[in-house]
Parts: C-alpha cells; sequence; structure tokens
C-alpha cells in the first residue's frame, strides 16, 4: 500500500476560466484581457496578408512582402509570449494554488470558427507557463474536468443551460446572477482537491466531480 496523500495548507487559491472574451476570468471576479498593442499587430497582420495576396506569385515584390507577414507573425508571437510570462508569473506570485479545466485544445481547434482565436489567446502557453513558475515557488497548478461548468450554477448546481453569446448567468432555482465567466471559474475552484496532494508540485490532472474588474499588462 502506497504511502497517503502529503497534507498541505493551502493559504490562497484561486479557479481561473479561459476564454476568448477575456483571456481570463478569476473566481474572485477579476478580468485579464488581452493588452490593446497584441490587437493592434494583429491589424497590422491583416493589412500586411492583405497585400500579400495582391502581389504576382514568384516575383521579388511577393518574397519582400512576405518577409513582412513574417516580420508581423514574429511580433505578434513575442508580444503572446511577454504577456503569458506576465500574467503566469501575477498568478503565481498571488496564489498558492492554481485551478485551469482540463481542456482539450487540440480537440477544440478542430473547430475552424474557433482555431484562429483559441491559437491567438495561447492557454496551453499560458498552463504551462503558471505550471513551472509554480513548481518553482513550491506552489501547485491543477487541472480538473471542465463538463458543464459554464452551464453549472455555482450557487446551487442547477444546471442552467446558455448559448455562447449569453454573458450573463441567472439561475431560476437559486437567483444567482453574475457574470457566465465569473460562475465557471468559481465551478472550476469547487472542483480542486486542495487539502491533499500526491504530488510536491505541479500539474495535477484529476477529474473530480464580487467585484468584477478588468485588468490588463
Amino acid at each position: 500500500m502506497g504511502a497517503s496523500p502529503e497534507k498541505i495548507n493551502s493559504v490562497t487559491s484561486i479557479g481561473i476560466d479561459v476564454g476568448l472574451n477575456s483571456c481570463v476570468t478569476l473566481s474572485n471576479g477579476e478580468q485579464f484581457d488581452s493588452p490593446i498593442y497584441y490587437r493592434k499587430s494583429e491589424r497590422s497582420l491583416a493589412v500586411q496578408q492583405k497585400r500579400l495576396s495582391k502581389k504576382k506569385k514568384g516575383s521579388s515584390n511577393r518574397l519582400i512582402q512576405k518577409l513582412k507577414v513574417v516580420k508581423v507573425h514574429r511580433k505578434i508571437r513575442n508580444q503572446r509570449l511577454d504577456f503569458n510570462h506576465k500574467l503566469s508569473r501575477a498568478l503565481v506570485d498571488r496564489f498558492d494554488w492554481i485551478v485551469f479545466e482540463d481542456l482539450s485544445i487540440m480537440n477544440m481547434v478542430k473547430d475552424h470558427h474557433l482555431a484562429k482565436s483559441i491559437h491567438d489567446v495561447a492557454w496551453g502557453q499560458l498552463i504551462q507557463m503558471a505550471k513551472s513558475k509554480a513548481e518553482k515557488a513550491g506552489n501547485f497548478v491543477e487541472l480538473v474536468n471542465p463538463f458543464n461548468t459554464s452551464q453549472e450554477c455555482s450557487g446551487c448546481g442547477n444546471i442552467v443551460r446558455k448559448g455562447p453569446s449569453v454573458r450573463i448567468h441567472k439561475c431560476p432555482e437559486c437567483g444567482l446572477e453574475l457574470d457566465r465567466d465569473v460562475n465557471a471559474a468559481i465551478n472550476i475552484l469547487n472542483r480542486c482537491t486542495v487539502g491533499t496532494t500526491g504530488r510536491a508540485c505541479g500539474v495535477m490532472d484529476v477529474g473530480l466531480g464580487y467585484e468584477v474588474g478588468s485588468h490588463s499588462f
């Protein structure tokens, strides 16, 4: 028989819902959006790609324009990397136990309507950076079952069906009304296993089943 899970004293824990409207929403109501300069680079990329499409194939002008597109792609990649480094650092500095959904990102990007947006926000990169920083700090990152986190009422557990365009969670059973992403983040936090762990640090893969502010770096 193996050793019992190590008991820990977790001082601060937070549930995090990743999304496309806000980059992340915390269970305490805070929301972090992608920075404005990142959006500006995306607009610049669209302009450069449009110019590329008008250049004659095989021409020197097309090659020059292609290099401009590559340069903008590199800038966006570096901005995304910098943003996720800063956000993951802020989360690990503030919270001992960070809980994300265990999302199947590879399956999600098969939806062509969402693929570009999902790649842009780079949820996987953020989670891996938080994991790495948590390991060094002796903190924890936990991944929990994502099933129905947006539909379940965090107040009473009732399932409240709503499409992606419905941004407010309103429960007819208990009367709870709040931002749908905050509701989801609370559900994510409620599924964590704070108190015991079989690891010293790092990501834990498990399947257990308000003041709202906006921040950017």
